[in-house]
């Protein structure tokens, strides 16, 4: 078979990218890509964890096999917008793209751990890689590979502003309520207690823009590489499996210019969060009940999860509740919600719950705590949102071998619903009605009703 490879050289780079794995690339690469004939903009794309996704594409000049999967058939299409795939540990390298006054672009999807923040939204100091990489970075340590994404993206302001390269826009691409606002905020403070300038200059010349993503993207599987080759013919060791469905809303300034994506129906706002509320709690809300349900339940996917009963009404459940609290119109979230269906049902997809499941104490905070605080701020029990949090703890307590979550430690030590719910929210946990509450829904749970 022939092997993937360009024909051409790859357009300049432009952007710089902090987390290069499937959801990136079945995302902002492709988006980029789509809107990029007349006026190309490279991505230099570095990996977050591993070097592995970096090494494949690297031998493939970058290019990747996107299959988007309906519910009949795959639709193969080469993504070319990657120029440059580098290791994340490359600091050198990375800076080195930042000081780059032809870069005015970049992209992070770390996932809402990769923030490092505590639970009031500022940087966590105490996290021992924040530690270590504000050490690093204090002395100016160079050869030595910055362990956080804020540290590696401190670094590569700080290289910015020495070159005098000029204003860059920072695009968080992560579940996170505001997530320009938030990532400033771990910025800012970051930078103040290695260097009060540099926090000025980062003040002064990068703009924070927020935004939603949107596109169900499951893990790639031996299976889905035989499809690339069957579908067109050449062997391809990164591809990425994505839905048809996409969607990215942006609000922020581009100091330095951006990619026309708005051509392929990027939406550009003066607020996301309608966007992102509407989101992060109907479907990323909806897919953390499945998730923990589902495998309490015995599932293994989205798509079984959603075709058992129970799990369908404890969703049309807290959808109700999270109706309560969004501006949009009934009809309007009605058919966002069927809509949802549909994505969650297309079993082709093979969305994986361990997927969904990981890093529940992150991802919780967003999806599901605020929706729950403004229910029983109106006298309601909340119980869709208890329920959630109910399947969550009923999970944790059967102690899955591979607990993928920056608190696994603590999770494992929690001894009651109290300590596990004070590691999600600690003024919940404070709350003895809210936790009988909790505890007869985990009693429910663990006698599999």
């Amino acid at each position: 078979m022939t092997p993937l490879s360009r024909t051409a050289p790859p357009a300049p780079v432009r952007m710089v990218h902090l987390g290069l794995g499937a959801f990136h690339r079945a995302h902002q690469a492709w988006w980029t890509g789509a809107v990029s004939h007349q006026d190309p903009w490279g991505i230099a794309a570095f990996t977050g964890r591993s070097p592995a996704t970096a090494s494949l594409l690297a031998a493939q000049g970058g290019l990747f096999t996107l299959l988007v999967r309906g519910p009949e058939r795959d639709e193969p299409e080469v993504v070319c917008s990657i120029s440059r795939a580098v290791d994340g540990a490359d600091t050198a390298a990375f800076t080195a793209c930042l000081a780059d006054p032809a870069v005015r672009v970049l992209t992070l999807t770390v996932t809402e751990a990769g923030y490092c923040r505590r639970g009031d939204g500022g940087l966590d100091f105490a996290d021992p890689a924040v530690a270590a990489d504000r050490h690093a970075l204090a002395a100016r340590t160079g050869g030595v590979a910055l362990r956080t994404a804020p540290g590696r993206t401190l670094a590569g302001l700080r290289a910015r502003r020495g070159a005098g390269a000029g204003p860059l826009a920072v695009v968080p691409c992560d579940n996170l309520i505001g997530n320009g606002g938030a990532l400033r905020r771990v910025m800012l403070e970051f930078a103040d207690a290695i260097d009060p300038a540099l926090a000025g200059w980062i003040g002064e010349s990068v703009s924070f823009v927020s935004t939603t993503v949107d596109r169900i993207t499951p893990r790639t599987t031996e299976s889905d590489l035989d499809a690339v080759v069957r579908l067109t013919g050449r062997t391809d060791h990164a591809p990425v499996v994505t839905e048809p469905f996409r969607e990215w809303v942006l609000a922020g300034d581009f100091p330095g210019g951006r990619p026309a994506w708005e051509q392929a129906d990027a939406l550009f706002v003066q607020d996301v969060a309608p966007y992102e509320h509407r989101k992060l709690w109907l479907l990323n809300g909806a897919h953390s009940m499945l998730a923990y349900a589902g495998l309490l339940r015995g599932h293994v996917t989205v798509a079984e999860a959603v075709a058992d009963q129970t799990c369908q009404r404890w969703v049309r459940d807290w959808w109700s509740e999270v109706a309560a609290h969004l501006p949009q119109p009934a009809a309007v979230l009605a058919d966002y919600q069927e809509q949802l269906w549909r994505r969650f049902a297309n079993p082709r997809m093979g969305y994986l719950l361990t997927q969904v499941a990981s890093d529940g104490s992150q991802k919780l905070r967003m999806r599901v705590v605020p929706v729950l605080r403004r229910e029983r701020a109106a006298g309601r029990r909340g119980e869709a949102g208890l329920r959630i949090l109910a399947c969550w703890i009923a999970y944790l307590r059967t102690e899955p071998n591979e607990l993928s979550d920056p608190l696994a430690d603590q999770l494992r030590a929690a001894r009651s619903a109290s300590d596990t719910l004070a590691l999600l929210d600690p003024e919940l946990a404070a709350d003895d009605v809210l936790l009988a509450d909790l505890d007869e829904l985990i009693t429910e749970q663990r006698k599999g009703n």
